[in-house]
């Protein structure tokens, strides 16, 4: 018997509530600025957030970009891979390394 995954466990909760309807990739990217924002809510006065409430809110961003990517027909680990090559070349080891600079003032 094999452990569901996360994403499994999402889609079964969607379909059973029958939300998929209501899942179109602008709602869903609606959702996820809604949800960041309610993330960057916990730090508003303070750099020291609740860590239960930022977990809650972390969760609802990551399960939102979990519907999206899926909704879309994206891998969600290829395309942070993809991602990360781009910013591999972008900010090389050598010029970035301990500096937050952009990648045009490297």
């Amino acid at each position: 018997m094999s452990e569901s995954s996360v994403h499994d466990e999402i889609a079964a909760l969607v379909a059973e509530r029958d939300w998929a309807q209501f899942h179109s990739p602008e709602n869903l990217a609606k959702s996820i600025a809604i949800e960041a924002g309610e993330l960057l809510e916990c730090f508003q006065w303070s750099g020291h957030a609740d860590t239960a409430r930022v977990s809650d809110e972390l969760a609802d961003v990551l399960t939102y970009c979990l519907l999206l990517a899926d909704r879309i027909g994206v891998d969600p680990d290829q395309i942070v891979r993809d991602k990360l090559a781009v910013t591999r070349s972008k900010y090389p080891i050598d010029a970035a390394r301990g500096r937050s600079a952009k990648y045009d003032a490297l």
